[in-house]
């Protein structure tokens, strides 16, 4: 990764609807965004660490903790906008978009998502999967990612897929797609830039729009349970899942 300067850009914004301010929500003592900053800064193999936020009580705790913070709109209808306002001030090969509620994010994770850049010359977007449950699969929060034979994505979506017609509850299987993303800068540029399409607004999925434009995803698989944090109960199972993890030590 030495020839690709990368970059970590972590979208925050202050105004969550189903969670207001939950990127200055304490974990263990310590903000939520300050958890995903560290996890991104042990990363080896990015070079900058940035949280792009539109509220100066966030930029204000990043900057406590050490990190840098630029400011970008209010306006912005996704993060992903709000990782391309802050891109453009940038100057890197790579930026990796970490979203601000995943807390138990790790290092190895973001690596793994950013290594086929060093083969793929071509490629211009990557991000994360992990198999979970039938069970699991149920549940519209978490969305769904299938693959094809190269580990390029085929579709992404709420609903659980693939639909098993006739096989037995054992042989099913399903992945969770992981809402981290490695682009190159300037795709990230143009992929802002293009109209919402008609399956990314059915399933409100922001990466359709890259598949349906012809451009391929690149999924890697992990292993690392994560936690998004939608809601203010969701804090008590990050918070489970972290002190479980300092137990296996």
């Amino acid at each position: 990764m030495s020839k690709l300067k990368t970059a970590a850009v972590i979208p925050a914004r202050y105004a969550s609807r189903r969670f207001p301010g939950k990127a200055l929500a304490e974990i263990m003592g310590q903000p939520m965004i300050v958890w995903v900053l560290k996890a991104a800064e042990s990363c080896e193999l990015i070079d900058e660490v940035y949280v792009a936020t539109d509220d100066v009580r966030i930029k204000n705790r990043v900057k406590k903790a050490g990190g840098r913070a630029i400011m970008t709109s209010a306006q912005h209808q996704s993060g992903t906008d709000r990782i391309a306002e802050a891109a453009a001030e940038i100057k890197a090969d790579l930026i990796v978009n970490i979203q601000g509620d995943e807390p138990l994010i790790k290092a190895e994770s973001i690596a793994r998502a950013l290594k086929p850049f060093t083969k793929e010359v071509e490629l211009k977007m990557s991000t994360l999967k992990r198999k979970i449950t039938a069970e699991e699969a149920k549940n519209p929060d978490l969305v769904k990612v299938i693959t094809d034979q190269n580990d390029y994505a085929l579709y992404f979506s709420r609903s659980p897929v693939p639909y098993y017609r006739s096989a037995e509850p054992e042989a099913q299987y399903y992945y969770q797609h992981i809402g981290l993303y490695v682009y190159r800068r300037d795709f990230l540029l143009q992929y802002a830039r293009m109209e919402q399409t008609p399956l990314e607004k059915a399933e409100s999925l922001e990466q359709l729009r890259a598949l349906e434009n012809g451009f391929q995803i690149k999924v890697l698989e992990t292993e690392s349970k994560l936690i998004g944090v939608d809601r203010r109960e969701d804090i008590e199972l990050v918070e489970a899942e972290i002190k479980a993890r300092r137990l296996d030590r």
